[in-house]
């Protein structure tokens, strides 16, 4: 059976619809798995598909082996609609733009001891979700949505109506399919029973327009401009690109300017760090930053407006020269030092994310909690419960503010090139309720 089914002949490849309106089309008639295939979607294997009792049904196949079976038709941004059954202990997933040639993404439904209900993995974690298993029911059907849409992709998923996931992938983040096939799992090799299943049904689905996951605009020069959809998803500018409106420098409030588009963190000044005039509790934040040789900044993050070092009243995620730093000051910098590291607590994951100096990076840090996730470039840094760690320097975050304002280090240098030493634009921040 061919691989690809072009979108533009989609009417075509519909089965008959049994939703009420809105667009939305049946992708399984409940009797037979007619534009469904077990071979074309990258993770082919040998699992064992048919239709029992109105459902797409899975099992392991000879020697315990696991497979997908996919639509014939590719798909990019949409909604789906299914009801789930997934034996415990078994793994499943749904995958979404699915291609032989280059990956896609799975929302995980992996229903064993440990296993995650609605994480996200393309060869490796790109989100970890331990709370999804708390809304899954066991030996039930569970009614199951996601809503795959935009470029880096945004993917959400409800189940039995509350939402789980929800989660951007960062700019920069390795290339993923644009679209792709939608797959259906049996994970094999497990510790599952015999006979154990994966089973779907009801799987209905609604295309989305163009562009509907496309949160911003990007200019030749890199500036971003919010779409309405990243308005509709709760993304909000905290920066103009014009002046300091609904910031305040420390101190005096020397030390900061406004260029082309830019905010400037000049060597000259004595403010230490620069604040949001608004309190932020739990939210997701993205910025831009590139630094010169030699630079020290960080982004505090609900730092207690009362006063104290703002990297242990509240968080900071610190932003260093980590290719120069230790050369040039003939020192060592502490695994907790380096570039994107939770300071004083936790190391990032990957040392090498920050990208050599002049080139602008893409920072992503969501905050929920006592949960903090940081992604640099793309590659996850860490995602921990805080309250679980135990600092090596500052107290307990159970122990820190719970709000507070969002701040930019200017911890200068004492030489760098030029009169400036950190650069900072597309600053967007969105509130998680």
């Amino acid at each position: 059976m061919p691989y690809l089914l072009s979108t533009a002949l989609l009417a075509t490849f519909l089965l008959p619809s049994t939703a009420a309106s809105d667009g939305w089309h049946s992708l399984f008639d409940g009797e037979s798995l007619q534009g469904w295939t077990a071979t074309g979607g990258r993770y082919d294997g040998k699992a064992l598909w048919g239709v029992e009792d109105g459902a797409i049904t899975g099992r392991e196949g000879p020697g315990r082996a696991g497979g997908l079976i996919y639509t014939t038709t590719t798909w990019s941004d949409f909604e789906m609609s299914f009801d789930a059954w997934v034996d415990y202990p078994f793994d499943s997933g749904v995958f979404v733009r699915m291609r032989p040639d280059q990956d896609g993404m799975q929302f995980t439904l992996d229903n064993r001891p440990g296993g995650e209900i609605g994480a996200l993995y393309s060869a490796g974690y790109f989100l970890h979700n331990p709370a999804g298993a708390g809304h899954w029911n066991q030996e039930a059907w569970n009614q199951v949505r996601v809503r795959v849409a935009g470029n880096p992709m945004h993917l959400e998923m409800w189940i039995n109506g509350s939402k789980t996931t929800d989660y951007r992938l960062p700019d920069g983040t390795r290339p993923l399919a644009t679209e792709g096939l939608i797959g259906l799992q049996v994970h094999g090799g497990g510790n599952a029973v015999e006979g154990a299943r994966a089973a779907f049904r009801n799987i209905q689905l609604r295309p989305l327009p163009v562009g509907s996951g496309e949160y911003w605009s990007r200019d030749k020069a890199g500036t971003m401009r919010l779409t309405a959809a990243g308005a509709r998803a709760g993304w909000e500018s905290l920066f103009n690109g014009k002046d300091l409106t609904g910031w305040k420098g420390a101190g005096d409030g020397s030390g900061y300017a406004v260029r082309g588009g830019l905010m400037a963190f000049l060597v000259k000044g004595s403010s230490s760090h620069l604040v949001t005039l608004a309190d932020h509790t739990n939210f997701q934040l993205r910025l831009d930053f590139k630094i010169a040789r030699g630079a020290n900044s960080g982004l505090f993050l609900r730092a207690d407006r009362g006063g104290g070092n703002p990297a242990y009243s509240g968080r900071e995620v610190q932003i260093i020269d980590d290719h120069h730093w230790e050369e040039d000051t003939n020192s060592k910098l502490k695994p907790w030092q380096f570039s994107g590291s939770l300071y004083g607590a936790a190391a990032p994951a990957k040392k090498n994310a920050l990208r050599p100096n002049g080139e602008w990076n893409t920072m992503v840090v969501t905050l929920n909690g006592a949960r903090m996730v940081t992604v640099l470039n793309g590659a996850i840094l860490y995602d921990l419960d805080t309250e679980k760690l135990k600092p090596i320097q500052g107290g307990a975050f159970a122990d820190r503010a719970s709000t507070g304002f969002i701040g930019l280090q200017r911890h200068a240098p004492g030489t760098v090139d030029g009169d400036a030493y950190a650069w900072f634009r597309n600053i967007y921040l969105r509130e998680i309720p």
